[in-house]
C-alpha cells in the first residue's frame, strides 16, 4: 500500500464550511473579498485579471470525506513551485464539506507570499524560467483510500494526525520533481508583457504541518480556470463587447474646454 507523505496546515479559513454540498468540487477568485465572475467560452472557463490586484482560491469540498487537491497557478505547484503530474504534486487536504482561502505561494513552514496579477515579463513563473503555462488556475480532486485498522504500534513513527478542519499539502518524489522541472526550462517561451500572470507579493501569516495520506492514483474531479486582461478578453470574444460601450462612449463625448478658474486640489 502506498502512503503518501502530506504537509501543511493553514490558519486561515479552517472550519469554514462548503456552501455547494452535494456538487462537484469547485474552486473560486476573490479580489478584495469578492468573488470575481466567470465567463464561459469555447469550452474555457475564463475570469478577468486585474493588473497589480491581489487575489485569493477558494478551494471547496462538497463531499462528506477527507480530499487532498493539487492546486497549480501558471502551473506551478501553490506548495513547492514544482510542475508534476497531478498525482505526484504535493496536495492540500481539506476535510469533509470543508472550505480553505489560499492567498498565496507557500515558502516555508510558516509563510506564504501574496498571489497577485501582473503582467508575464514581471510575473513569479518568468523568475523561475517556467513560462509555457502562464495564465492558469488548475484544482485536481483526490479521494483517500479506505483506511484499514491498523493497531496503534504498526502505525508510522512519523506520522500526524490531521487536525479537526486542518487542510495539508502532499509531497512526491524530489527526483521526478528536479527532472520535470529541466524540461519546463527547455520548453519555456519568451515572456509577453500584455498577457496576464501571476506575481509572488509581500508575505503573509501561513503556518504548516506534515500529515500522512494514501490516496487514489486518479484525481475524480478537475477545475481549471483561465484569467486574462479585459483586452485579451475582449479580442477572444469571451466579454462582449457591449461591456465595454460605456467607455467608449464616454471617449466619443469628451470635451475640451469648460468653465472654471483654476485647477481643483485634491
Amino acid at each position: 500500500m502506498k502512503i503518501a507523505l502530506i504537509f501543511g496546515l493553514f490558519l486561515m479559513g479552517i472550519g469554514q464550511a462548503c456552501a455547494w454540498h452535494g456538487q462537484c468540487p469547485t474552486i473560486e477568485i476573490s479580489v478584495d473579498g469578492a468573488q470575481i465572475p466567470r465567463y464561459y467560452h469555447q469550452g474555457t472557463t475564463y475570469v478577468e485579471a486585474t493588473k497589480g490586484k491581489e487575489y485569493s482560491i477558494l478551494v471547496c469540498n462538497p463531499l462528506g470525506e477527507r480530499i487532498a487537491v493539487a492546486l497549480s497557478v501558471d502551473g506551478l505547484n501553490t506548495i513547492n513551485a514544482q510542475h508534476t503530474e497531478a498525482r505526484l504534486a504535493s496536495k492540500w487536504i481539506l476535510g469533509p464539506y470543508e472550505s480553505v482561502v489560499i492567498n498565496g505561494w507557500q515558502v516555508n513552514e510558516r509563510q506564504a507570499r501574496r498571489f497577485f496579477f501582473t503582467t508575464e515579463a514581471k510575473s513569479y513563473g518568468a523568475w523561475l524560467g517556467r513560462t509555457e503555462n502562464l495564465g492558469l488556475i488548475s484544482a485536481a480532486f483526490f479521494r483517500e483510500r479506505p483506511r484499514p485498522v491498523i493497531r496503534e504500534e504498526d502505525e508510522p513513527r512519523q506520522s500526524q494526525a490531521l487536525p479537526q478542519g486542518a487542510p495539508a499539502m502532499e509531497k512526491s518524489k524530489g527526483t521526478e520533481l528536479k527532472s520535470q522541472q529541466g524540461n519546463d526550462q527547455a520548453a519555456g517561451r519568451a515572456p509577453q508583457p500584455e498577457y496576464a500572470a501571476t506575481g509572488i507579493g509581500h508575505r503573509v501569516r501561513h503556518e504548516v504541518q506534515r500529515v500522512y495520506m494514501d490516496l487514489e492514483d486518479r484525481p475524480f474531479a478537475t477545475v481549471n480556470l483561465r484569467y486574462e486582461f479585459r483586452p485579451i478578453l475582449l479580442e477572444l470574444g469571451v466579454v462582449p463587447v457591449s461591456v465595454n460601450q460605456d467607455s467608449l462612449a464616454r471617449r466619443q463625448r469628451a470635451q475640451g474646454f469648460r468653465e472654471g478658474t483654476y485647477c481643483p486640489e485634491p
